[in-house]
């Protein structure tokens, strides 16, 4: 517990902005859109070099687990990462050139609708990524963003992004926001980036995986009711000054 205090502490100081729990309770963080024993790392810098491009995407399954980047329980999203390949020179050149400039990606909420169709209702800033290729670099949000059971947390890469695992079981699959007969067009822009934008997740992408996470702090759930208000005596509801 003493860990997680000092984990608690220093992401809100990083933030800048306090994690307000009730005096007593117990913080639960939860991590998004990882699963239990997997390893997978980017294609780049192999050869072909893959990557995210001009989209907003979410891991739809991993082998029998579905959903992998859904939230589990209401709570503050108060961080994400993101495991970058490294591409060469030449790779990294003809990206930029082709794809709207340097590598860079935010993590992003949608709220689900009907017939994967998603509303965006927050997002964090956009991320320069080149500094970290080859690693996985955490960035915790300036503010944390309250999330309920249910949303989707996607990633969202205005040009690319080398953080795709490729050659993956065939029940590996991630969706993009391209439309119906757009799932090839890689140059198009599609990535999400203002909130209360309404996107469809149309496209599906099996062998394939997304490599991010997110961390959020999971709402303190009380032990016991609370208990019930005593009722106040006759004559005491009020006072009239004279």
């Amino acid at each position: 517990m003493a860990v997680m205090k000092r984990f608690l502490a220093a992401l809100a100081a990083t933030t800048g902005a306090a994690l307000l729990l009730p005096a007593g309770a117990n913080a639960v963080l939860a991590d998004i859109g990882t699963v239990p024993g997997e390893d997978v790392a980017p294609a780049c810098p192999g050869s072909p070099c893959l990557a995210i491009s001009r989209t907003t995407g979410y891991q739809a399954k991993v082998g029998d687990v579905r959903p992998v980047d859904v939230v589990g329980a209401d709570g503050r999203l108060v961080a994400w990462a993101i495991r970058l390949g490294n591409p060469g020179r030449r790779q990294t050149a003809f990206f930029n050139e082709n794809l709207g400039g340097e590598a860079s990606a935010q993590i992003t909420v949608l709220r689900p609708g009907r017939k994967l169709y998603h509303r965006v209702v927050a997002q964090g800033d956009v991320q320069r990524l080149r500094p970290y290729f080859g690693s996985t670099v955490q960035f915790a949000l300036k503010e944390s963003i309250p999330v309920k059971k249910g949303y989707v947390i996607a990633l969202t890469v205005p040009t690319w992004a080398p953080a795709l695992a490729v050659n993956q079981p065939a029940t590996t699959s991630w969706r993009a926001t391209r439309g119906k007969g757009r799932c090839n067009d890689f140059d198009a822009q599609t990535a999400q980036t203002g909130v209360n934008n309404i996107t469809r997740a149309y496209c599906l992408y099996r062998t394939a995986r997304l490599t991010y996470s997110a961390t959020m702090v999971v709402d303190p759930q009380p032990t016991r009711p609370a208990p019930a208000p005593a009722p106040n005596p006759q004559g005491t509801a009020g006072s009239t000054g004279r």
